[in-house]
């Protein structure tokens, strides 16, 4: 038998990214980063339990601008693993596999997610007068 120099799996360059695909990573993606920032979140309760010297400490860090888009970062993370969990239940109950389906679900959820996140901003910025 002669050996060929082809690939024995399909690899990434022999395909073009595929929204299906890429909002399958980012689902990934979005929950590693929502596992990441739960100890953060233990750690600004912990601080509003201990008393006002330690969240203190906290509303700087979250106040910066490196807290500030971690929040951003999260907020997002938080709506589109919501809003794209939401499609794989419907998936899960053998709706919206067609092509045209998926497709079009999948912009809803990036716009959902991205919309959501705006609102919130917005809505946390006219309660506080601050940014989150």
């Amino acid at each position: 038998m002669a050996t060929s120099n082809r690939p024995l799996s399909p690899h990434l360059q022999v395909y073009r990214p595929q929204i299906t695909s890429v909002l399958s990573i980012l689902h990934r993606i979005t929950g590693v980063a929502l596992a990441v920032g739960a100890p953060l979140l233990v750690w600004w309760l912990a601080a509003a339990a201990v008393g006002p010297e330690a969240f203190a400490t906290v509303r700087t860090f979250w106040g910066s601008w490196f807290g500030q888009l971690l929040l951003l970062g999260w907020t997002f993370a938080l709506f589109y693993h919501l809003c794209n969990g939401i499609r794989h239940l419907a998936w899960d109950l053998g709706y919206g596999f067609n092509l045209g389906t998926a497709t079009f679900t999948g912009w809803l959820v990036v716009a959902g997610a991205g919309s959501l996140t705006l609102v919130t901003w917005f809505f946390a910025y006219s309660v506080t007068g601050a940014i989150p």
